[in-house]
């Protein structure tokens, strides 16, 4: 298999109370899922996790060893309970140091923002062996080690910060996507599409239902690496639909 045909894969952990209580909306899965499905990266888990040790450590283990790299977002700032740093050092079994070129970065932005108090400082703090992760938005960088990103919560912030590492990372071809929509109940025509899936083993395809203008239809998202594969597919499937007197709707509904 060349680096090409192999489908890169990767998990993230959304991490913070804040997200599980409702008091803030998360809109990190989406623009991560959407840069790494760019860089030829397929998110395959997502996770969202309490600010607990234990909780994220289980989480990076579980994920760092399934994936080829993980993401996390949320919990590298300055307050106390910012502990995604401590969680994933514990979780690789090193040690948490400051990064010295994350100090000098945060004496320079906060040289005129009142000097760097003890819990700026605490955003230079990173798992032994990282690296940073450039953040123009803000003084505080992310962070690299090894397949393990950490990046901030607040989604500009993480645009940066994917922005930053964009082409640093190694995937196979980007996935590619046709939606075909039709106003057809998705039970009536569930074997069509497996049919479809299983006589074109290079594509994919998903069925997202809806319920609108009083009656039932629903989207059928086809993904392949392969653009030739999924033309093919796509119209494999709109010829089932029409053969079953379902008249597809190229692009969706």
């Amino acid at each position: 298999m060349t680096s090409s045909d192999k489908i890169w894969t990767a998990g993230l952990i959304v991490i913070g109370d804040e997200i599980l209580s409702g008091r803030t909306q998360d809109k990190n899965i989406a623009q991560v899922a959407s840069w790494l499905q760019v860089q030829g990266i397929r998110l395959a888990e997502v996770r969202v996790v309490p600010d607990e040790e234990a909780r994220i450590i289980a989480a990076v283990n579980d994920l760092r060893a399934a994936y080829d790299y993980l993401f996390t977002t949320g919990g590298i700032g300055p307050t106390h309970d910012d502990i995604t740093v401590d969680a994933v050092a514990a979780a690789l079994g090193v040690p948490v140091v400051i990064h010295p070129e994350a100090r000098a970065l945060l004496e320079r932005y906060y040289a005129t923002r009142g000097g760097l108090n003890e819990g700026r400082l605490r955003m230079a703090r990173v798992p032994e062996g990282s690296e940073l992760i450039p953040n123009r938005m803000s003084g505080a960088p992310g962070i690299r080690r090894g397949n393990i990103f950490l990046m901030a919560g607040v989604p500009h912030i993480t645009a940066g910060m994917l922005d930053a590492l964009t082409g640093q990372l190694e995937g196979g071809a980007p996935l590619l996507s046709e939606t075909i929509g039709c106003w057809v109940a998705e039970s009536e025509v569930a074997e069509l599409l497996r049919q479809t899936e299983a006589a074109h083993e290079a594509c994919q395809i998903g069925s997202y239902p809806f319920f609108r203008e009083g009656r039932v239809g629903a989207n059928f998202v086809v993904r392949s690496v392969d653009a030739a594969a999924l033309k093919a597919c796509c119209e494999s499937l709109m010829a089932g639909l029409e053969a079953g007197g379902h008249a597809p709707t190229p692009g969706g509904i």
